[in-house]
C-alpha cells in the first residue's frame, strides 16, 4: 500500500486533503504541519509521495524541496499551488518537484497526479544493472493513436537515461512527465484534433472509468484514423533529445501564451506546456506547430560536479 505524506501548516487544509485522499484511495495517509516535521518523518519512514503546500511559514514548499534534494532523500514532491504563486511553482519544478496541482483542482487532479508520479518513480528503478553498460542510444517509434503505448515508451526512455547517468532520480521523473505531456498533446490536440475541454473529458474517461468509447469513436473517423505519432529519441551521457511529431494541422506557435501565465496553469493543455518548459532545458516547436523538440542536458550534482558512477542511479 503506497504512503503519502501531506504537508501543510493549515490544519483545515491538511485535513481536507487527507479526507479527500482517504475517500478516493486506499493509500496510507500521513501528515506534517511544517517542513521541518516533514523532513523528520521522511528520514524515519520514507513515504512514496510527498504532497506539500507551496506557501508555508518558516520553511515553505520550495525550501522543503531544496532540503529533500540536498539530503538525497529521493521522494517525489507534488506541489499544491495557489493563484499568484506561478513563478514560485515554475522555480520549484526546475529544482526537482515532480509535478504540481493548482489548489482549485485538488479534488479532481491530485490523486491522478500522485498515481502518475508514483508510476514514473517505480519504472525508473527497473533493470539498472543491465543498462549500466549502455553509453548511447537512438531509436524512432511510429505510434498508432493508442495511449496505452505511452507508458511503455516512457519506461524505456527512463531506463536509457538512467543507464547513461544523464541525471538523477528527479530528473528522470521530470523527463517522463514532460514526454507524456508531449505525447498526449500529439494524440489529442494533434492527430485527433480534440479541444482542450474534450481532452480532459477523454483522458478522465480513459483512466478513471476505463471507457475508451470517446477515443475509439474519434480514431475510427476520417481524416484521423490513419494518422501516426513520430517519436525520435537520442540519448547520450551529455544530453537527451526528444522529437515528437503528429500529423495534425498544428497550431499558431506565435500566439502561444507564456508557459506559466496564470490562466494557462488552470487550462489542461497549458499546464502540460508549463511542465514541458519547466522540466526540459529547451522546448522548440516547428513553424507548423505539429512537432516539438525537447532537450534535457546533463545534470550537475548539488556539489557542482557532474553525475558519475553510482551517484546517478536511484
Amino acid at each position: 500500500m503506497p504512503t503519502v505524506l501531506v504537508v501543510d501548516d493549515s490544519l483545515t487544509d491538511r485535513r481536507l486533503i487527507c479526507d479527500l485522499l482517504r475517500r478516493q484511495s486506499d493509500w496510507k495517509i500521513e501528515q506534517a504541519a511544517s517542513g521541518a516535521e516533514a523532513l523528520a518523518r521522511i528520514r524515519q519512514s520514507k513515504p512514496d509521495v510527498l504532497v506539500t503546500d507551496l506557501q508555508m511559514p518558516e520553511m515553505d514548499g520550495l525550501e522543503l524541496l531544496n532540503a529533500i534534494r540536498q539530503q538525497e532523500l529521493d521522494v517525489p514532491v507534488i506541489l499544491i499551488t495557489a493563484y499568484g504563486s506561478e513563478a514560485l511553482a515554475a522555480e520549484a519544478l526546475r529544482r526537482g518537484a515532480a509535478s504540481y496541482v493548482p489548489k482549485t483542482q485538488v479534488a479532481f487532479k491530485l490523486l491522478d497526479t500522485m498515481e502518475e508520479v508514483l508510476a514514473r518513480a517505480r519504472a525508473g528503478r527497473i533493470q539498472q544493472r543491465l543498462l549500466q553498460c549502455l553509453n548511447r542510444c537512438e531509436f524512432t517509434f511510429l505510434l498508432e493513436n493508442d495511449p496505452t503505448l505511452f507508458d511503455p515508451l516512457i519506461d524505456l526512455v527512463q531506463q536509457m537515461v538512467a543507464a547513461v547517468q544523464l541525471c538523477g532520480f528527479n530528473g528522470r521523473l521530470q523527463i517522463g512527465v514532460a514526454l507524456k505531456e508531449a505525447l498526449r498533446n500529439a494524440l489529442f490536440h494533434g492527430n485527433l484534433e480534440i479541444s482542450a475541454h474534450l481532452k480532459v473529458r477523454a483522458w478522465d474517461k480513459l483512466f478513471q472509468d476505463k471507457d475508451y468509447s470517446l477515443l475509439n469513436e474519434r480514431r475510427q473517423q476520417e481524416p484521423y484514423r490513419h494518422r501516426k505519432i513520430y517519436v525520435d529519441v537520442r540519448i547520450t551521457p551529455e544530453e537527451a533529445r526528444f522529437v515528437v511529431r503528429d500529423e495534425g494541422p498544428g497550431f499558431n506557435v506565435a500566439a502561444l501564451a507564456k508557459p506559466m501565465d496564470p490562466w494557462t496553469t488552470d487550462w489542461e493543455g497549458g499546464r502540460g506546456l508549463a511542465l514541458m518548459h519547466a522540466f526540459m532545458d529547451e522546448v522548440i516547436f516547428n513553424e507548423k506547430g505539429n512537432e516539438v523538440t525537447m532537450i534535457k542536458r546533463r545534470e550537475p550534482r548539488s556539489d557542482g560536479k557532474q553525475l558519475s558512477g553510482a551517484s546517478g542511479l536511484p
